[in-house]
């Protein structure tokens, strides 16, 4: 099974980098961005497209990663309170014995 997984894995890599590279080589028409303050150099479409869908791959993986930074220290605060809550528990329970004898 962990076979057969890696080599779909790498069929769709090959796919993946096959368009990439078509479509490089059909784009490219040299364009000038301009960014009303700034005025990046000419370059071929493709390699403006493909760097703006690397860095938004970039800025997406990193702001996801400090929502999931931020979800993990929220558990380990909230196992923190279970676990004081389960002592807490417990000594009312054992007090509540001793009340009793």
């Amino acid at each position: 099974m962990r076979l057969i997984k890696r080599i779909i894995l790498f069929l769709v890599l090959l796919c993946v980098l096959l368009v990439g590279i078509l479509f490089a080589i059909h784009n490219t028409t040299p364009v000038t961005i301009d960014l009303i303050f700034l005025t990046l150099p000419q370059a071929s479409l493709s390699l403006w497209l493909l760097g703006a869908f690397v860095i938004g791959g970039v800025l997406g993986v990193l702001l996801s990663s400090f929502i999931i930074f931020s979800l993990k220290a929220k558990i380990h605060f909230l196992k923190r309170n279970i676990q004081s809550a389960k002592s807490e528990l417990d000594k009312l329970k054992t007090s509540g014995v001793k009340d009793l004898v």
